[in-house]
């Protein structure tokens, strides 16, 4: 009974593919013969494709033989390898459409679309490789680098795919205008994203920050690691990335630790009342003197200030700058010169303050059965 019921799904699949075969080629169409003729088409394809290849790796083969190993790993052989294995492709997929009846016209189109495309694929190599030399011979500042780069990237894709569409017969003059439409509608329904991306230009024209430079965005602190159109990138500290909106960076405040150079750090101490400041002062400095981190040019120089009379302390400022190379490891600084000024004070004798409690007990009569046991004296 199973045997009948797969005969009978398979004779049904037969005669359902058949009928859509009849109705698409206009009349009966033989399935054996269909078969046949699809697997010696696919056949047929893969030996172009062998062939292709074949030669693809047989002429990559002998270049590495003649130009030596070394220039084999250069960046100019990676691009003409893979200009040669995009030939490869290009000339496998039309001896492919031929194989499947493409007609002439249409091989003409696809044929002069690929030779355009890989132009356009050469043109960004070349002018791109040019660009990026000049900008950094005129030393140009990275985020204008990169929106020269974008720009000039979404441009000539813009032309390629142009040039493409024109080899097919596409009235591109309509298709522009189609798009302006178009992009009026979305440009209304993405307000948020267009206004990202004019706030990313206005952000790389203006520069109130660059890449590299640590600054504060929305109570975040960062460096500035990437300025693409649409978001700003930061880095804290703890290897964590913040992506925040271009809009909502160039609406608020924005405090840059890079922008002047030399940073100063601000280490509050105190000392007990009794303490002189100034001996406090001849503890600290050579602290100051022999840290590593902390610059000791002039205009730069360490000093160790009295701010304040606290109410139990004598408050002081501890004043030291860094480079802006160091502003990565600011916490660490700041807690390694701040254990080293507590080991100074301590091998000096000058006390730093800490919060006393004292509790004084007169006629507390409540509390004898408790004191009296334990200190007989107090209780009498």
């Amino acid at each position: 009974m199973a045997e009948n019921l797969i005969e009978s799904l398979v004779a049904q699949f037969r005669q359902n593919l058949g009928d859509t075969l009849d109705a698409l080629g206009g009349g009966p169409v033989n399935l054996g013969e269909l078969g046949v003729y699809l697997l010696s088409q696919v056949l047929v394809s893969l030996v172009y494709l062998g062939l292709f290849f074949g030669g693809y790796l047989v002429i990559t083969w002998v270049a590495r033989l003649v130009i030596g190993r070394s220039r084999a790993q250069s960046p100019a052989f990676g691009h003409a390898t893979a200009a040669l294995r995009y030939l490869a492709i290009l000339g496998a997929f039309l001896a492919i459409l031929a194989q499947f009846g493409a007609g002439a016209a249409f091989l003409t189109a696809a044929a002069k679309a690929g030779f355009m495309a890989m132009g356009f694929y050469l043109g960004w190599l070349i002018i791109g490789h040019v660009l990026r030399r000049s900008m950094a011979r005129y030393r140009v500042d990275p985020s204008i680098r990169q929106l020269v780069e974008n720009l000039f990237s979404v441009l000539l894709v813009t032309f390629a795919i142009a040039t493409v569409l024109a080899q097919f017969g596409f009235d591109v003059v309509s298709i522009v205008a189609g798009l302006g439409v178009v992009g009026i509608a979305v440009g209304f329904a993405a307000q948020s994203t267009l206004s990202n991306f004019i706030a990313g230009i206005t952000l790389l024209v203006e520069r109130p920050f660059r890449i590299g430079d640590w600054v504060t965005i929305n109570v975040q602190d960062g460096k500035v690691v990437k300025i693409a159109l649409r978001t700003t990138w930061l880095r804290t500290r703890d290897n964590i990335f913040t992506m925040i909106p271009n809009d909502s960076v160039a609406s608020s405040e924005i405090v840059n630790y890079s922008a002047e150079g030399a940073t100063r750090l601000n280490i509050p101490v105190g000392i007990a009342y009794k303490e002189s400041a100034q001996a406090a002062r001849e503890s600290i400095m050579p602290v100051l003197r022999a840290h590593p981190e902390v610059l000791q040019s002039i205009g730069f120089e360490p000093r160790v200030l009295l701010t304040s009379l606290g109410d139990s302390s004598v408050n002081l400022t501890v004043q030291a700058w860094i480079a802006p190379d160091s502003l990565d490891v600011q916490p660490r600084i700041m807690a390694d010169i701040l254990e080293r000024i507590k080991e100074a004070l301590d091998a000096a004798g000058i006390e730093i303050p800490f919060p006393h409690l004292q509790l004084f007990i007169d006629d507390a009569k409540g509390l004898k059965p408790v004191i009296e046991p334990l200190y007989p004296k107090m209780a009498q």
